[in-house]
């Protein structure tokens, strides 16, 4: 079967099919197109050079739509016959001329978009928002990003209503002074029809050459992907989600309204109630509620969509996912609480993310002797009364994420892979920022002295000036107290101290003091601040990967040797390839969300390989040998 068929051209046998085709009423759809086409060449012909009937001509319309909707996967069909279509449908005046259409086959805009736009443009009818959006996904120039296709029905509709906002009587466009001029040429190629193009008996303007409405609608859908973005990389890692609370939450609220969740009023309702008894809350229930199941281990990216779904409600989560020293264990609790007003988490500032860490070390230190005195844990609160340069809702954030610490048990081992390759030059400031927090709460116990010991063997330095740091450290030299006092047997009577001179402040000790407070914080932060989720950057080296630089490329090309790593087995591997195994998960995984949607290694116990990108990888790098 030729590409353009004749009857007269074919062979016996493919008469016999089409005939047959034809005789079982034109309907199965696995038949050659080009069977389609041949009865589609006499349809165009009887309807545009026979000059049939309004009724026959009607009748041939509904058919080519039909045909058009029996091979609506071959592209060949939906541009020829949609031509054909829009052509039919403005010699009929049909109906279709009333309705915007979204999806243009061709570089060039339907004809029935042209006749449509070009006639209220002349008769000065604004334009909707609907018709707007449809001109802009027609045009060949228009830039789409993923969420306009993944979360299709929600970007029309935040476009819609982002027009509205800001052209409420719609929007007025510039005549143009070219007229249309409408040509059909056959799809058979034998014959071609001019035809006259009018709007209320006056001349519709050619709407081709008209850049303006189009870059005005590309800000506006700019806009409208830019919102949808956490919602389409949600529904990438997870399409089985797409209509749960989770993916609702995610929504601008101003689609709220138009999709809505039965899930959302109950969720408010439970967790208001958890709020009241405390907010302490086991998060495998938290998840359950939401109605994303966590199995295993919980992953910063699923506790980060947790948490953006609890914020569109109002709502906060601790620990941050974002800047916390580790993630809550199965069987840990979480904290939620009420907040009010918005909050960007990807811009919290460096303030609030030094103090979270300097949280977690006092909590650490507090936690050492097996239980947190009242006394400890009002020091701890008083330190985020005295922190500077964070917001009403940042100090309500970090009381949360205290709560959080001081309930669960402290985890050296985060600690310690935080700090072990700490620089020598940032140990100093870190051992001030040790000494400060040990005196917090002004009682220092044995094993508040063994946490610190231990976190000194972990910087790599001698445990044992501990106590001489205690002694020499951000206090004065007075006694240092290691024991409640307690009431003892009465005795002589201390004489008052003698008077002495008033004691005033040295200037220059407040200078030193806050310059060593600032150098402190600012290497906490260094340390501490969790990786961005930014692409990693390339090295000044060709990576073999693009996204990746050549270290963590070499280690993917040996990961997806195996289909499973253990943590220990993955470590070393990271190790041999000069590279901490934490960062280099998350900087692969987050190089494999961008490119595939989903993670090269899922951990549980372990480390899990994706079979689908380990295969699409294997193909890639044999492709580069050959």
């Amino acid at each position: 079967m030729p590409y353009w068929p004749g009857y007269s051209s074919i062979s016996s046998n493919c008469r016999a099919t089409y005939l047959d085709w034809l005789a079982d009423g034109a309907k199965d759809p696995t038949v050659n197109p080009g069977y389609m086409f041949l009865y589609f060449y006499g349809l165009e012909r009887r309807f545009l050079v026979d000059n049939p009937s309004e009724d026959e001509r009607r009748e041939i319309l509904a058919e080519v739509q039909r045909l058009r909707e029996l091979f609506a996967a071959n592209h060949s069909v939906q541009r020829y016959l949609g031509d054909f279509i829009d052509v039919a449908s403005l010699v009929l005046n049909a109906d279709d001329l009333k309705t915007p259409v979204f999806k243009s086959w061709t570089w060039e805009l339907p004809l029935s978009l042209k006749v449509t736009l070009g006639g209220m443009i002349a008769n000065d009818i604004p334009l909707s928002a609907e018709w707007l959006l449809s001109w802009f996904l027609c045009h060949g120039e228009k830039r789409l990003r993923t969420p306009a296709h993944r979360c299709e029905d929600e970007f029309k509709a935040l476009f819609c209503n982002k027009f509205d906002q800001r052209y409420p009587k719609g929007l007025k466009v510039a005549k143009s002074k070219k007229q249309l001029k409408c040509s059909y040429r056959a799809a058979s190629g034998e014959f071609s029809k001019d035809l006259p193009v009018t709007a209320n008996g006056r001349p519709v303007l050619d709407i081709s050459g008209l850049t303006k409405p189009v870059t005005l609608a590309q800000a506006i859908a700019d806009e409208a992907m830019e919102e949808l973005d956490k919602l389409s990389r949600f529904l990438g890692r997870n399409p089985e989600r797409k209509g749960s609370f989770e993916a609702h939450a995610l929504l601008p609220t101003c689609l709220w309204d138009q999709f809505p969740s039965e899930q959302r009023q109950d969720l408010i309702n439970w967790v208001k109630i958890c709020i009241e008894a405390g907010g302490l809350v086991p998060v495998g229930e938290v998840f359950g509620r939401i109605g994303n199941e966590a199995a295993g281990k919980i992953t910063k990216r699923q506790l980060t969509d947790v948490a953006d779904a609890l914020g569109s409600l109002g709502f906060g989560l601790a620990p941050d996912p974002r800047y916390g020293l580790r993630m809550p264990k199965e069987g840990e609790p979480v904290v939620l609480f009420e907040w009010i007003g918005s909050w960007d988490a990807e811009s919290a500032s460096t303030a609030y993310r030094n103090a979270l860490i300097e949280l977690a070390l006092g909590a650490f230190i507090a936690q050492a002797d097996g239980q947190v005195s009242e006394s400890e844990r009002r020091a701890l609160f008083n330190r985020i009364a005295r922190v500077r340069d964070v917001s009403e809702l940042e100090c309500r954030l970090l009381k949360a994420n205290l709560d959080w610490l001081l309930a669960v048990p402290a985890d050296i081992a985060t600690l310690r892979s935080r700090l072990k390759d700490v620089a020598s030059d940032q140990k100093v400031a870190l051992r001030s920022a040790m000494i400060a927090i040990a005196h917090a709460d002004g009682l220092i116990k044995t094993e508040e002295v063994a946490g610190i010991e231990k976190i000194y063997r972990i910087l790599g330095l001698d445990p044992s000036t501990v106590y001489s740091d205690l002694h020499a450290g951000e206090v004065s030299d007075a006694p240092v107290r290691v024991k409640a006092e307690e009431p003892g047997a009465p005795g002589e009577a201390i004489p008052d101290e003698p008077p002495t001179s008033q004691s005033r402040l040295d200037p220059s000790r407040i200078a030193a003091i806050r310059s060593d407070t600032a150098r402190v914080s600012s290497v906490l932060g260094q340390i501490f601040q969790s990786e961005p989720d930014a692409e990693p950057e390339l090295s000044a080296s060709m990576s073999p990967i693009a996204g990746l630089d050549t270290k963590c490329a070499a280690l993917v090309r040996d990961v997806i040797l195996q289909d499973f790593w253990s943590e220990d087995e993955f470590a070393d591997l990271a190790k041999r390839h000069g590279l901490m195994p934490l960062g280099a998960l998350e900087a692969i995984n987050e190089w494999s969300f961008a490119t595939y949607d989903e993670a090269l290694l899922d951990a549980h116990d372990g480390y899990d390989v994706s079979d689908d990108i380990a295969q699409a990888l294997k193909t890639q790098f044999e492709k580069e040998v050959v």
